[in-house]
């Protein structure tokens, strides 16, 4: 769990360049099993399937996360479909799908060809050094679901890695562990602009 921060706090770190945060994985060896464990998650190629508990679940998330992103995503088809698949990756990597919206508000701003001055890619801001080491060595970074597993199977990977500590996890992801910045802007999209329930919906 991460602390609590006054609002103008969150606010600020919120509207901060986007530049300065970037993700920045870095390298570590890995055991044998994890390696193991990463190259199958990211290599899985089946069909993509509806991740959501019914239609009714799906049909209003959908529409409410559709609502909010239109105007960083125009286009509704291509909204759709980059929605669909962060909550298919997310759940499929055991993630909160608003919480991985709120990580690419901040690492990309949803920019498809976004590049970091580190050389991250991608709406997740992946860095290359993953396909070398468990991926293949065509994967596409810039490719909307392979972005998005790899960037899901880091962060589950890095949150086994610190036993659920969100803050932590976020700061290996960012390359900036221990450090409060990053995690706390990541925690800032996610409270502020991707929380969602479905009976908070309900009694509007």
């Amino acid at each position: 769990m991460l602390p609590a921060l006054p609002l103008a706090v969150l606010v600020a770190l919120l509207f901060a360049p986007l530049a300065a945060l970037a993700g920045a994985q870095k390298y570590e060896p890995l055991s044998a099993s994890v390696h193991g464990a990463l190259s199958r998650s990211v290599s899985d190629r089946a069909p993509q399937h509806s991740s959501f508990e019914d239609s009714a679940v799906a049909t209003d998330w959908l529409a409410e996360m559709s609502g909010r992103l239109a105007k960083r995503i125009p286009d509704p088809v291509a909204r759709l479909e980059f929605l669909r698949s962060v909550h298919y990756e997310a759940t499929r990597a055991g993630l909160d799908p608003q919480l991985v919206l709120g990580l690419i508000q901040v690492e990309s701003g949803f920019k498809k060809y976004a590049v970091s001055s580190a050389g991250a890619r991608g709406f997740m801001q992946v860095m290359p050094f993953w396909v070398k080491l468990v991926g293949r060595s065509d994967d596409n970074l810039f490719h909307l679901r392979t972005n998005l597993r790899y960037g899901c199977t880091i962060l589950r990977h890095y949150l086994d890695i610190e036993r659920g500590d969100l803050y932590r996890a976020l700061g290996r992801y960012n390359g900036s562990l221990g450090q409060a910045a990053y995690p706390n802007m990541v925690r800032a999209a996610w409270d502020k602009q991707w929380k969602y329930t479905r009976s908070a919906l309900a009694l509007r």
